[in-house]
């Protein structure tokens, strides 16, 4: 939910609609960005009900002004896509589809799964990828310094040698229980990781999901 990733969601949204059309077709597309400062503070306080009815506010807001597909540009909040989706009488794209999707295509049985500590902790996020037939690995050891580099860094635009390094060691410990590849199960983690400074395959899921929200919107 931090603007940090929405540039990034805007850009694959524009660049994959180029690719799909050619020319200088770009991607028409309405961004709600939210102030995350609320949103946070409604996470910290578990008030998730309340959190749901603001982003199901906005959904139905961007409905109401044309929008033919919807998508949220987060994984933690898709802890509240049932309220968004029941305001919803449009296509609601959820983030864990194309990852599991891509996963599965790629012959990959056992993952790694990084994000926020509600993502890592709640069952909300494993469950549909255990769902599509996946064994979903989380961290046994340092999510609290994995989610504070989320917040405290990566939410705000720095981007730290020793944080890269924190989160290599993760994925190498997933690695040695299994996994075959990594999540990258938080919207900003891929401006840390990616395949060239990963220990395993990297599968970001803003990427994964701007894509996939192209291709619902072009069907």
């Amino acid at each position: 939910m931090s603007w940090e990733s929405t540039a990034h969601y805007y850009a694959v949204l524009n660049r994959e609609t180029a690719r799909r059309r050619g020319g200088l077709h770009s991607a028409p597309v309405i961004v709600y960005s939210l102030d995350f400062a609320p949103i946070e503070a409604m996470q910290r306080a578990g008030e998730w009900e309340q959190a749901g009815a603001v982003l199901a506010g906005a959904a139905h807001s961007l409905e109401a002004q044309g929008c033919g597909v919807i998508g949220l540009a987060t994984n933690t909040m898709h802890i509240v896509a049932p309220a968004i989706t029941a305001r919803l009488g449009v296509p609601f794209v959820h983030i864990a589809t194309p990852t599991a999707d891509a996963l599965l295509a790629d012959g990959f049985e056992t993952v790694g799964l990084l994000g926020t500590r509600f993502t890592m902790e709640q069952r909300f996020y494993r469950d549909g990828l255990e769902a599509r037939g996946l064994a979903v690995l989380v961290p046994d050891v340092g999510i609290t310094n994995l989610n504070g580099i989320i917040y405290d860094e990566l939410c705000r635009g720095i981007v730290r040698e020793e944080s890269r390094r924190i989160y290599q060691d993760a994925i190498a410990r997933l690695a040695a229980r299994g996994a075959e590849a990594v999540i990258l199960g938080c919207t900003e983690i891929a401006m840390l990781i990616d395949d060239s400074t990963s220990p395993l395959p990297t599968y970001d899921t803003a990427e994964l999901h701007a894509r996939a929200l192209v291709e619902a919107a072009l069907a």
